[in-house]
Protein backbone atom coordinates (compact mmCIF):
# COMPACT_ATOMS: atom_id res chain seq x y z
CA UNK A 1 0.00 0.00 0.00
CA UNK A 2 2.80 2.65 0.83
CA UNK A 3 4.57 1.84 -2.44
CA UNK A 4 7.22 4.35 -2.85
CA UNK A 5 9.14 4.37 -6.20
CA UNK A 6 12.85 5.65 -6.36
CA UNK A 7 15.34 6.78 -8.97
CA UNK A 8 18.81 8.92 -9.76
CA UNK A 9 17.71 11.01 -12.97
CA UNK A 10 14.25 11.33 -14.09
CA UNK A 11 10.34 10.14 -12.37
CA UNK A 12 7.13 9.93 -13.83
CA UNK A 13 3.96 10.05 -12.11
CA UNK A 14 0.25 9.59 -13.32
CA UNK A 15 -2.75 8.03 -13.07
CA UNK A 16 -1.83 5.14 -16.08
CA UNK A 17 0.94 3.56 -16.79
CA UNK A 18 0.87 3.84 -20.42
CA UNK A 19 0.88 7.81 -19.38
CA UNK A 20 3.88 7.42 -17.60
CA UNK A 21 5.35 5.18 -19.73
CA UNK A 22 5.25 7.70 -22.78
CA UNK A 23 6.86 10.60 -20.35
CA UNK A 24 9.69 7.93 -19.34
CA UNK A 25 9.97 7.59 -22.72
CA UNK A 26 10.72 11.18 -24.08
CA UNK A 27 13.05 11.15 -21.18
CA UNK A 28 15.14 8.61 -22.06
CA UNK A 29 14.93 10.93 -25.76
CA UNK A 30 16.79 13.75 -23.92
CA UNK A 31 13.12 15.52 -23.77
CA UNK A 32 12.81 17.73 -21.04
CA UNK A 33 10.52 17.46 -18.07
CA UNK A 34 7.85 19.47 -20.04
CA UNK A 35 8.21 17.24 -22.87
CA UNK A 36 7.28 14.52 -20.70
CA UNK A 37 4.34 16.15 -19.18
CA UNK A 38 3.18 16.58 -22.71
CA UNK A 39 3.61 13.13 -23.98
CA UNK A 40 1.99 11.82 -20.64
CA UNK A 41 -0.72 14.11 -20.80
CA UNK A 42 -1.50 13.53 -24.52
CA UNK A 43 -1.76 9.51 -23.57
CA UNK A 44 -4.31 10.71 -20.91
CA UNK A 45 -6.53 12.73 -23.24
CA UNK A 46 -6.83 9.63 -25.03
CA UNK A 47 -7.06 6.60 -22.71
CA UNK A 48 -9.14 8.80 -19.53
CA UNK A 49 -11.63 10.44 -20.94
CA UNK A 50 -13.48 9.66 -18.10
CA UNK A 51 -10.86 12.39 -16.42
CA UNK A 52 -9.48 14.58 -18.79
CA UNK A 53 -8.80 15.60 -22.13
CA UNK A 54 -8.65 17.22 -25.25
CA UNK A 55 -12.09 18.86 -24.60
CA UNK A 56 -10.72 19.77 -21.12
CA UNK A 57 -8.18 22.71 -19.32
CA UNK A 58 -5.25 23.06 -17.65
CA UNK A 59 -2.91 24.28 -15.48
CA UNK A 60 0.75 23.65 -14.62
CA UNK A 61 3.68 25.08 -12.42
CA UNK A 62 7.01 24.68 -13.92
CA UNK A 63 10.46 24.96 -11.57
CA UNK A 64 13.30 24.95 -14.24
CA UNK A 65 16.41 24.96 -11.72
CA UNK A 66 15.75 28.52 -11.12
CA UNK A 67 12.33 29.99 -11.05
CA UNK A 68 8.92 28.98 -10.80
CA UNK A 69 6.39 29.93 -13.37
CA UNK A 70 2.78 29.04 -14.28
CA UNK A 71 0.64 28.49 -17.28
CA UNK A 72 -3.03 29.48 -16.63
CA UNK A 73 -4.33 27.65 -19.92
CA UNK A 74 -8.40 27.43 -18.63
CA UNK A 75 -10.86 28.56 -21.35
CA UNK A 76 -12.98 31.57 -21.59
CA UNK A 77 -16.60 31.37 -22.59
CA UNK A 78 -17.40 32.07 -25.90
CA UNK A 79 -18.92 35.73 -27.40
CA UNK A 80 -22.15 34.57 -27.15
CA UNK A 81 -22.54 34.12 -23.50
CA UNK A 82 -25.46 35.26 -22.38
CA UNK A 83 -26.55 35.05 -18.46
CA UNK A 84 -29.42 36.39 -18.98
CA UNK A 85 -31.15 34.32 -21.50
CA UNK A 86 -29.99 31.23 -19.25
CA UNK A 87 -31.90 33.34 -16.07
CA UNK A 88 -34.70 33.76 -18.44
CA UNK A 89 -35.32 29.61 -18.69
CA UNK A 90 -34.85 29.59 -15.25
CA UNK A 91 -31.54 28.51 -14.19
CA UNK A 92 -30.16 29.49 -10.87
CA UNK A 93 -27.13 28.13 -11.11
CA UNK A 94 -24.90 27.04 -14.92
CA UNK A 95 -26.52 24.01 -16.64
CA UNK A 96 -24.08 20.79 -15.26
CA UNK A 97 -24.46 18.56 -17.75
CA UNK A 98 -25.73 18.22 -20.96
CA UNK A 99 -25.76 21.92 -22.13
CA UNK A 100 -23.20 23.64 -24.42
CA UNK A 101 -23.30 26.74 -22.34
CA UNK A 102 -21.29 25.06 -19.40
CA UNK A 103 -18.32 24.47 -22.19
CA UNK A 104 -15.73 27.25 -22.34
CA UNK A 105 -13.05 27.24 -25.02
CA UNK A 106 -10.99 23.92 -23.95
CA UNK A 107 -7.65 25.32 -23.03
CA UNK A 108 -5.92 21.48 -22.93
CA UNK A 109 -3.90 22.06 -26.23
CA UNK A 110 -2.84 25.62 -26.38
CA UNK A 111 -1.54 25.08 -22.36
CA UNK A 112 0.39 22.03 -24.30
CA UNK A 113 1.53 24.53 -27.33
CA UNK A 114 3.09 27.02 -24.48
CA UNK A 115 4.85 24.72 -22.82
CA UNK A 116 6.01 23.29 -25.99
CA UNK A 117 7.61 26.26 -26.99
CA UNK A 118 9.06 27.61 -23.32
CA UNK A 119 10.77 24.65 -22.40
CA UNK A 120 10.65 21.81 -25.10
CA UNK A 121 13.43 20.21 -26.62
CA UNK A 122 11.75 17.59 -28.71
CA UNK A 123 9.57 18.32 -31.58
CA UNK A 124 5.49 18.28 -30.78
CA UNK A 125 5.11 15.28 -33.36
CA UNK A 126 7.55 12.86 -31.45
CA UNK A 127 5.55 14.07 -28.44
CA UNK A 128 2.49 13.20 -29.36
CA UNK A 129 3.38 9.97 -31.23
CA UNK A 130 2.30 7.41 -28.32
CA UNK A 131 -0.66 8.91 -27.64
CA UNK A 132 -1.86 8.93 -31.85
CA UNK A 133 -1.00 5.04 -32.20
CA UNK A 134 -3.14 4.02 -28.96
CA UNK A 135 -6.31 6.11 -30.26
CA UNK A 136 -5.58 4.39 -33.68
CA UNK A 137 -4.69 1.29 -32.42
CA UNK A 138 -6.98 0.75 -29.36
CA UNK A 139 -6.14 0.38 -25.65
CA UNK A 140 -8.07 -1.43 -22.89
CA UNK A 141 -10.16 0.44 -20.64
CA UNK A 142 -9.15 1.09 -17.59
CA UNK A 143 -11.08 -0.12 -14.21
CA UNK A 144 -12.11 3.55 -13.98
CA UNK A 145 -13.72 4.09 -17.47
CA UNK A 146 -16.60 1.26 -17.94
CA UNK A 147 -18.87 3.02 -14.77
CA UNK A 148 -19.31 6.18 -17.34
CA UNK A 149 -18.84 4.53 -20.55
CA UNK A 150 -22.36 3.31 -21.26
CA UNK A 151 -23.68 6.84 -20.17
CA UNK A 152 -21.47 8.37 -22.44
CA UNK A 153 -22.13 6.11 -25.67
CA UNK A 154 -25.32 7.22 -25.69
CA UNK A 155 -25.04 10.78 -26.30
CA UNK A 156 -24.24 11.60 -29.87
CA UNK A 157 -20.82 12.04 -30.69
CA UNK A 158 -20.08 9.06 -28.29
CA UNK A 159 -19.58 6.02 -29.99
CA UNK A 160 -16.02 5.57 -28.94
CA UNK A 161 -17.47 3.87 -25.56
CA UNK A 162 -20.22 1.46 -27.44
CA UNK A 163 -17.36 -1.52 -27.04
CA UNK A 164 -16.55 -0.64 -23.03
CA UNK A 165 -18.43 -3.05 -20.88
CA UNK A 166 -15.62 -3.93 -18.84
CA UNK A 167 -11.69 -3.10 -17.88
CA UNK A 168 -9.84 -4.88 -20.38
CA UNK A 169 -11.59 -4.05 -23.68
CA UNK A 170 -10.36 -2.73 -26.19
CA UNK A 171 -11.44 1.11 -27.17
CA UNK A 172 -10.22 2.90 -30.65
CA UNK A 173 -10.81 6.90 -30.90
CA UNK A 174 -9.83 7.87 -34.83
CA UNK A 175 -11.32 11.21 -34.07
CA UNK A 176 -8.67 11.64 -31.33
CA UNK A 177 -5.82 11.03 -33.41
CA UNK A 178 -6.84 12.94 -36.60
CA UNK A 179 -7.44 15.66 -33.95
CA UNK A 180 -3.89 14.81 -32.20
CA UNK A 181 -2.31 14.54 -36.04
CA UNK A 182 -3.83 18.17 -36.19
CA UNK A 183 -1.87 19.77 -33.67
CA UNK A 184 1.18 17.61 -34.54
CA UNK A 185 1.37 18.96 -37.94
CA UNK A 186 -0.07 22.73 -37.71
CA UNK A 187 -0.16 24.01 -34.23
CA UNK A 188 -2.92 25.04 -32.32
CA UNK A 189 -4.70 26.31 -35.32
CA UNK A 190 -4.79 22.36 -36.55
CA UNK A 191 -6.87 22.21 -34.06
CA UNK A 192 -8.76 25.23 -32.99
CA UNK A 193 -9.87 26.26 -36.80
CA UNK A 194 -9.47 22.86 -38.05
CA UNK A 195 -12.12 20.12 -37.94
CA UNK A 196 -12.39 20.18 -33.87
CA UNK A 197 -12.54 24.22 -33.95
CA UNK A 198 -15.08 23.87 -37.07
CA UNK A 199 -17.27 20.91 -35.20
CA UNK A 200 -17.35 23.30 -32.17
CA UNK A 201 -18.85 26.35 -33.58
CA UNK A 202 -21.69 24.13 -35.30
CA UNK A 203 -22.08 22.43 -32.30
CA UNK A 204 -22.97 25.62 -30.02
CA UNK A 205 -24.99 27.39 -32.75
CA UNK A 206 -23.85 30.89 -31.85
CA UNK A 207 -21.73 30.07 -28.68
CA UNK A 208 -18.50 30.61 -30.30
CA UNK A 209 -17.30 32.62 -33.20
CA UNK A 210 -14.09 31.80 -34.79
CA UNK A 211 -12.74 34.95 -33.39
CA UNK A 212 -12.93 33.17 -29.88
CA UNK A 213 -11.11 30.15 -31.27
CA UNK A 214 -8.08 31.93 -33.22
CA UNK A 215 -7.42 33.66 -29.69
CA UNK A 216 -4.58 31.53 -28.23
CA UNK A 217 -5.86 30.65 -24.49
CA UNK A 218 -3.03 30.22 -22.37
CA UNK A 219 -1.12 32.62 -19.95
CA UNK A 220 2.19 32.73 -18.43
CA UNK A 221 1.09 34.02 -14.86
CA UNK A 222 2.85 35.07 -11.62
CA UNK A 223 2.72 31.84 -9.09
CA UNK A 224 0.78 32.29 -5.81
CA UNK A 225 3.03 31.33 -2.71
CA UNK A 226 3.38 30.85 0.86
CA UNK A 227 5.44 29.59 3.84
CA UNK A 228 5.06 26.69 5.57
CA UNK A 229 6.88 24.25 7.54
CA UNK A 230 10.22 25.69 6.19
CA UNK A 231 9.25 25.54 2.69
CA UNK A 232 7.09 27.74 -0.35
CA UNK A 233 5.05 26.10 -1.50
CA UNK A 234 3.33 27.37 -5.08
CA UNK A 235 -0.19 27.12 -6.68
CA UNK A 236 -1.94 28.72 -9.18
CA UNK A 237 -3.43 32.37 -9.15
CA UNK A 238 -7.59 32.76 -9.48
CA UNK A 239 -8.91 32.16 -11.46
CA UNK A 240 -7.67 28.76 -9.84
CA UNK A 241 -8.74 27.85 -5.94
CA UNK A 242 -4.88 27.72 -5.36
CA UNK A 243 -4.93 30.20 -2.71
CA UNK A 244 -7.23 27.71 -0.82
CA UNK A 245 -4.22 25.39 -0.28
CA UNK A 246 -2.08 28.03 0.94
CA UNK A 247 -4.38 29.95 2.97
CA UNK A 248 -5.24 26.47 4.29
CA UNK A 249 -1.51 25.60 4.93
CA UNK A 250 -0.04 29.25 6.49
CA UNK A 251 -3.15 29.29 9.07
CA UNK A 252 -2.70 25.19 10.34
CA UNK A 253 1.15 25.92 10.23
CA UNK A 254 0.43 28.28 13.72
CA UNK A 255 -1.72 25.85 14.81
CA UNK A 256 -0.79 23.32 17.42
CA UNK A 257 -0.98 20.20 15.72
CA UNK A 258 -0.60 16.95 17.22
CA UNK A 259 2.79 14.89 16.30
CA UNK A 260 1.02 12.20 15.00
CA UNK A 261 -1.10 12.49 12.33
CA UNK A 262 -3.29 9.50 13.61
CA UNK A 263 -4.81 11.54 16.37
CA UNK A 264 -8.19 13.17 15.84
CA UNK A 265 -7.46 16.56 16.90
CA UNK A 266 -4.67 16.41 13.08
CA UNK A 267 -8.04 15.91 11.38
CA UNK A 268 -10.09 18.34 13.14
CA UNK A 269 -7.54 21.32 13.08
CA UNK A 270 -6.75 20.60 9.25
CA UNK A 271 -10.23 20.58 8.16
CA UNK A 272 -11.04 23.24 10.07
CA UNK A 273 -8.22 25.26 8.48
CA UNK A 274 -9.93 23.93 5.27
CA UNK A 275 -13.13 25.25 6.01
CA UNK A 276 -12.17 28.75 7.35
CA UNK A 277 -10.19 29.73 3.95
CA UNK A 278 -12.74 28.61 1.72
CA UNK A 279 -16.51 28.89 3.48
CA UNK A 280 -16.54 32.42 1.54
CA UNK A 281 -15.04 31.16 -1.80
CA UNK A 282 -18.00 32.09 -3.57
CA UNK A 283 -18.12 35.14 -3.60
CA UNK A 284 -14.47 36.31 -3.15
CA UNK A 285 -13.43 34.07 -5.95
CA UNK A 286 -12.96 35.10 -9.65
CA UNK A 287 -10.09 35.85 -12.38
CA UNK A 288 -9.23 39.00 -11.36
CA UNK A 289 -9.64 38.89 -7.44
CA UNK A 290 -6.69 40.12 -5.66
CA UNK A 291 -5.24 40.10 -2.22
CA UNK A 292 -6.27 36.80 -1.07
CA UNK A 293 -3.45 35.56 0.86
CA UNK A 294 -2.95 38.79 2.82
CA UNK A 295 -1.05 37.63 6.52
CA UNK A 296 -3.71 39.85 8.50
CA UNK A 297 -6.68 38.08 7.23
CA UNK A 298 -4.84 34.60 7.46
CA UNK A 299 -4.05 35.48 11.45
CA UNK A 300 -7.68 36.58 12.33
CA UNK A 301 -8.82 33.14 10.64
CA UNK A 302 -6.59 31.19 12.41
CA UNK A 303 -7.18 33.19 15.49
CA UNK A 304 -11.60 32.20 15.17
CA UNK A 305 -10.20 27.93 15.12
CA UNK A 306 -10.76 26.21 18.49
CA UNK A 307 -9.07 23.27 19.42
CA UNK A 308 -11.58 22.26 21.65
CA UNK A 309 -14.62 22.09 19.12
CA UNK A 310 -16.24 22.52 15.17
CA UNK A 311 -16.35 26.41 14.59
CA UNK A 312 -20.05 27.71 13.11
CA UNK A 313 -19.08 29.82 10.02
CA UNK A 314 -22.63 31.36 9.53
CA UNK A 315 -21.11 35.10 10.05
CA UNK A 316 -18.73 36.04 6.57
CA UNK A 317 -15.21 36.21 7.25
CA UNK A 318 -15.15 39.26 5.44
CA UNK A 319 -16.46 43.03 6.37
CA UNK A 320 -15.13 18.86 -11.74
CA UNK A 321 -13.16 14.97 -12.70
CA UNK A 322 -9.43 15.80 -13.23
CA UNK A 323 -6.39 14.23 -13.98
CA UNK A 324 -3.00 15.10 -12.05
CA UNK A 325 0.82 14.33 -12.97
CA UNK A 326 4.40 15.55 -11.94
CA UNK A 327 7.73 14.99 -13.73
CA UNK A 328 11.13 15.91 -12.97
CA UNK A 329 13.79 15.46 -15.60
CA UNK A 330 17.98 15.04 -14.86
CA UNK A 331 18.43 18.93 -15.07
CA UNK A 332 16.51 19.39 -12.18
CA UNK A 333 13.39 20.96 -14.28
CA UNK A 334 10.03 19.56 -12.31
CA UNK A 335 6.40 20.07 -14.10
CA UNK A 336 3.01 19.93 -11.43
CA UNK A 337 0.41 19.54 -14.37
CA UNK A 338 -3.17 19.31 -13.83
CA UNK A 339 -5.69 18.59 -16.69
CA UNK A 340 -9.45 17.59 -16.21
CA UNK A 341 -13.04 17.70 -17.68
CA UNK A 342 -14.30 18.97 -14.85
CA UNK A 343 -17.17 16.19 -13.74
CA UNK A 344 -16.08 12.69 -15.16
CA UNK A 345 -16.26 12.84 -19.15
CA UNK A 346 -17.39 16.29 -18.49
CA UNK A 347 -20.89 17.90 -19.53
CA UNK A 348 -21.21 14.54 -21.19
CA UNK A 349 -21.59 17.17 -24.53
CA UNK A 350 -19.14 15.32 -27.56
CA UNK A 351 -18.07 17.60 -30.41
CA UNK A 352 -19.58 15.42 -33.20
CA UNK A 353 -16.47 15.37 -35.77
CA UNK A 354 -13.78 13.97 -33.44
CA UNK A 355 -15.67 12.74 -30.48
CA UNK A 356 -13.84 14.45 -28.33
CA UNK A 357 -15.92 14.79 -25.14
CA UNK A 358 -15.75 18.60 -23.85
CA UNK A 359 -15.42 19.59 -20.25
CA UNK A 360 -18.29 21.49 -18.14
CA UNK A 361 -15.66 24.33 -16.50
CA UNK A 362 -18.42 26.89 -17.10
CA UNK A 363 -20.58 25.40 -13.75
CA UNK A 364 -18.03 27.64 -11.91
CA UNK A 365 -19.68 30.80 -13.03
CA UNK A 366 -22.22 32.46 -11.28
CA UNK A 367 -25.85 33.57 -12.44
CA UNK A 368 -25.93 36.32 -10.13
CA UNK A 369 -26.22 39.41 -11.63
CA UNK A 370 -23.27 41.41 -11.04
CA UNK A 371 -21.39 38.63 -9.57
CA UNK A 372 -17.37 39.56 -10.39
CA UNK A 373 -17.28 35.87 -11.58
CA UNK A 374 -20.92 35.77 -13.65
CA UNK A 375 -20.66 33.88 -16.81
CA UNK A 376 -19.94 36.03 -19.54
CA UNK A 377 -18.43 36.39 -22.89
CA UNK A 378 -14.43 36.24 -22.87
CA UNK A 379 -14.41 35.78 -18.96
CA UNK A 380 -12.75 32.61 -17.23
CA UNK A 381 -14.78 30.85 -14.62
CA UNK A 382 -13.63 30.06 -11.30
CA UNK A 383 -11.74 26.72 -11.48
CA UNK A 384 -10.89 23.95 -8.88
CA UNK A 385 -7.56 23.27 -10.67
CA UNK A 386 -5.03 23.46 -7.90
CA UNK A 387 -1.25 21.84 -8.84
CA UNK A 388 1.60 22.73 -5.99
CA UNK A 389 4.89 22.79 -6.64
CA UNK A 390 7.40 23.27 -3.58
CA UNK A 391 10.65 24.83 -3.05
CA UNK A 392 13.51 24.37 0.00
CA UNK A 393 14.36 27.81 1.47
CA UNK A 394 17.64 28.35 -1.02
CA UNK A 395 14.91 28.19 -4.02
CA UNK A 396 15.98 24.20 -5.20
CA UNK A 397 12.60 22.07 -6.38
CA UNK A 398 11.25 19.52 -3.32
CA UNK A 399 8.40 18.11 -5.11
CA UNK A 400 5.65 18.28 -7.43
CA UNK A 401 2.49 17.87 -5.92
CA UNK A 402 -1.17 17.43 -7.19
CA UNK A 403 -4.53 15.36 -7.27
CA UNK A 404 -7.95 15.22 -8.56
CA UNK A 405 -10.85 15.78 -6.19
CA UNK A 406 -12.97 18.61 -7.43
CA UNK A 407 -13.64 21.26 -4.22
CA UNK A 408 -11.38 18.95 -2.68
CA UNK A 409 -8.51 19.37 -3.89
CA UNK A 410 -6.87 21.83 -1.54
CA UNK A 411 -7.88 19.81 1.13
CA UNK A 412 -6.39 16.44 -0.05
CA UNK A 413 -2.91 18.62 -0.97
CA UNK A 414 -3.28 20.16 2.80
CA UNK A 415 -3.00 16.71 4.47
CA UNK A 416 -0.52 15.18 1.99
CA UNK A 417 2.08 18.16 2.31
CA UNK A 418 1.89 18.45 5.97
CA UNK A 419 1.99 14.41 6.20
CA UNK A 420 5.65 15.43 3.91
CA UNK A 421 7.18 18.35 5.36
CA UNK A 422 5.76 18.48 9.06
CA UNK A 423 5.77 14.91 9.72
CA UNK A 424 8.33 13.60 7.39
CA UNK A 425 6.55 10.73 5.80
CA UNK A 426 7.68 9.21 2.61
CA UNK A 427 5.70 9.95 -0.74
CA UNK A 428 4.20 6.14 -0.47
CA UNK A 429 3.17 6.69 2.70
CA UNK A 430 1.42 10.27 2.62
CA UNK A 431 -0.44 9.57 -0.45
CA UNK A 432 -2.13 6.32 0.62
CA UNK A 433 -3.10 7.23 4.12
CA UNK A 434 -6.66 7.53 4.43
CA UNK A 435 -8.35 11.05 4.28
CA UNK A 436 -10.40 13.39 5.29
CA UNK A 437 -12.79 16.01 3.20
CA UNK A 438 -15.67 18.73 3.09
CA UNK A 439 -18.75 16.87 2.05
CA UNK A 440 -20.67 17.78 -0.91
CA UNK A 441 -23.88 17.99 -1.65
CA UNK A 442 -23.05 15.43 -4.60
CA UNK A 443 -21.93 16.99 -7.90
CA UNK A 444 -18.48 17.86 -6.05
CA UNK A 445 -18.20 21.20 -6.74
CA UNK A 446 -20.83 22.30 -4.25
CA UNK A 447 -18.61 22.45 -1.02
CA UNK A 448 -19.04 26.02 -0.34
CA UNK A 449 -22.82 26.44 -1.11
CA UNK A 450 -23.42 25.62 2.94
CA UNK A 451 -19.77 25.31 4.57
CA UNK A 452 -21.67 25.16 8.05
CA UNK A 453 -23.55 21.73 6.82
CA UNK A 454 -20.64 20.32 5.15
CA UNK A 455 -20.32 16.60 6.58
CA UNK A 456 -16.80 15.39 7.23
CA UNK A 457 -16.07 12.44 5.18
CA UNK A 458 -13.51 9.88 6.76
CA UNK A 459 -12.25 7.61 4.24
CA UNK A 460 -12.00 3.66 4.74
CA UNK A 461 -9.05 3.05 8.04
CA UNK A 462 -8.91 6.65 9.09
CA UNK A 463 -9.75 6.20 12.72
CA UNK A 464 -10.58 9.84 13.43
CA UNK A 465 -14.22 9.31 14.12
CA UNK A 466 -14.90 9.20 17.20
CA UNK A 467 -12.92 11.86 17.67
CA UNK A 468 -14.39 13.98 15.57
CA UNK A 469 -17.84 13.31 16.58
CA UNK A 470 -16.69 14.30 20.14
CA UNK A 471 -15.63 18.08 18.66
CA UNK A 472 -18.71 18.70 16.80
CA UNK A 473 -18.35 17.12 13.56
CA UNK A 474 -20.92 15.48 11.93
CA UNK A 475 -18.81 12.57 10.55
CA UNK A 476 -19.73 10.07 7.59
CA UNK A 477 -17.43 7.13 6.62
CA UNK A 478 -16.97 6.19 2.77
CA UNK A 479 -15.02 3.17 1.57
CA UNK A 480 -10.84 3.59 0.75
CA UNK A 481 -10.71 5.16 -2.61
CA UNK A 482 -14.49 6.37 -3.54
CA UNK A 483 -14.09 9.79 -3.35
CA UNK A 484 -10.94 11.19 -1.97
CA UNK A 485 -8.77 12.03 -4.89
CA UNK A 486 -6.16 10.54 -6.74
CA UNK A 487 -2.71 12.61 -5.98
CA UNK A 488 0.46 11.92 -7.01
CA UNK A 489 4.26 13.04 -5.83
CA UNK A 490 7.39 13.25 -6.78
CA UNK A 491 9.95 14.50 -3.98
CA UNK A 492 13.90 15.34 -4.60
CA UNK A 493 15.99 13.91 -1.48
CA UNK A 494 18.78 16.11 -0.33
CA UNK A 495 21.29 13.79 -2.29
CA UNK A 496 19.46 14.20 -5.68
CA UNK A 497 17.53 10.98 -5.27
CA UNK A 498 13.94 11.32 -6.53
CA UNK A 499 11.04 9.21 -4.52
CA UNK A 500 7.92 9.55 -6.22
CA UNK A 501 4.54 7.80 -5.19
CA UNK A 502 1.21 7.45 -7.81
CA UNK A 503 -1.97 6.73 -5.75
CA UNK A 504 -3.00 3.24 -5.63
CA UNK A 505 -6.50 4.81 -5.60
CA UNK A 506 -6.47 5.02 -9.36
CA UNK A 507 -5.92 1.13 -9.57
CA UNK A 508 -3.32 1.99 -12.53
CA UNK A 509 -1.41 4.77 -11.45
CA UNK A 510 2.16 4.49 -12.27
CA UNK A 511 5.36 6.26 -10.79
CA UNK A 512 7.85 5.02 -12.70
CA UNK A 513 12.06 6.27 -13.58
CA UNK A 514 15.47 6.24 -14.83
Amino acid sequence: MHNTRYAPSGMVCSVDHLASAAGLAMLERGGSAADAAIAANAVLAVVAPHMCGLGGDLFALVHDGATVTALNASGRAGSGADPARLRAEGHTRMPHLHDIRSVTVPGCVDGWVALHAKYARLPMAELLAPAIRLAEAGFPASPLMPAGAASAARRPGGGDFASVRAAGDRVTRPGVARALKAVAERGRKGFYLGEFGQGLMELGAGEYIEADLALPGADWVEPLKTRAYGHDVYSMPPNSQGYLLLMSLAIAEGLDLPASPAHPAWAHLLAESARIAGHDRLDVLHEDAKDLLDPAEIDRRRARIDSRSRLRLAAPAQPGDTTYLCVVDGDGMGVSLIQSNAAGFGSMVFEPRTGINLHNRGIGFSLKPGHPAEYGPGRRPPHTLTPALITRPDGTLRSVVGTMGGDAQPQILLQVITRLLRHGEEPGRAIAAPRWRLGTGGTGFDTWDAPDDAVLDLEEGAGWSDGLAALGHRVAALPYGSSFGHAHLIDVREDGMLAGAADPRSLVGSAIGR
